[in-house]
């Protein structure tokens, strides 16, 4: 699969497949490319609507222009450089991800930056890392906080940071698991309302007994887990 920036003749296809109304994923198997690396250079050069190949080219090398002088003053070389593209290509590809499990463009993209960072971050740097506009950071943090994805400290000069748990997985699959708990209990009290012997209160128990089924399912297996990834292995024995 081929890496690095794109080429304007790849960029000239990109635009003819969303002419064609060709899905992200349908124009990145034509160039052999991540649906990731589509989907972020669409979203930067004006969106599906308004995107065209000469003027995405064209900003692409002023950002690559305005990047090189600091890069070179920081003593970076051609290997930073790579490790900050495969960075910047791995966080599209969790945003990806995310969206496609139903979180909004912008509280993925807020997420993945907080899942990648090495410590907490401020919502400053959230802005600035995301160009967007405080009032957008500010709605994905309460979301997330919301989840109990994401809690917040202050730092010593008062500053609220934004952290990821490291067992923010459990929390989020125990959020998803009471969630299809509470679709069975929602199922069962449509049966007894349209009546057992009807087809439709028929349809709903068998909704309500499989999400039953699910749900304590991947509660049980969460905890388990859970045991397992925390518990700290035995100190060894001492030496006769």
């Amino acid at each position: 699969m081929p890496g690095g920036r794109l080429t304007q003749q790849e960029r000239q296809q990109i635009a003819s497949g969303l002419a064609d109304d060709l899905p992200y994923a349908e124009i990145a198997r034509r160039l052999d490319r991540p649906t990731s690396t589509i989907t972020r250079e669409v979203d930067r050069n004006g969106g599906p609507n308004a995107y065209r190949a000469d003027l995405a080219h064209r900003a692409t090398e002023q950002r690559a222009r305005r990047r090189k002088p600091a890069t070179a003053r920081a003593g970076h070389g051609t290997q930073a450089e790579a490790r900050d593209e495969a960075v910047r290509e791995y966080e599209e590809t969790f945003t990806t991800l995310l969206m496609n499990q139903g979180l909004p463009k912008m509280t993925a993209r807020v997420m993945t930056s907080l899942m990648t960072a090495d410590a907490g971050v401020t919502a400053a740097d959230l802005v600035q890392r995301l160009d967007v506009s405080p009032a957008s950071v500010s709605k994905a943090i309460s979301f997330l906080e919301e989840q109990g994805l994401v809690r917040r400290e202050r730092d010593e000069r008062r500053r609220e940071r934004y952290h990821v748990d490291e067992d923010v997985w459990y929390q989020s699959t125990i959020a998803s698991a009471r969630g299809i708990a509470q679709l069975a209990q929602t199922a069962r009290q449509g049966v007894t309302v349209l009546g057992r012997d009807t087809p439709a209160a028929h349809r709903l128990e068998n909704i309500a007994r499989f999400s039953d089924f699910v749900s304590e399912t991947i509660l049980r297996a969460a905890e388990q887990v859970r045991d397992i990834l925390h518990t700290k292995p035995a100190p060894p024995e001492p030496e006769e």
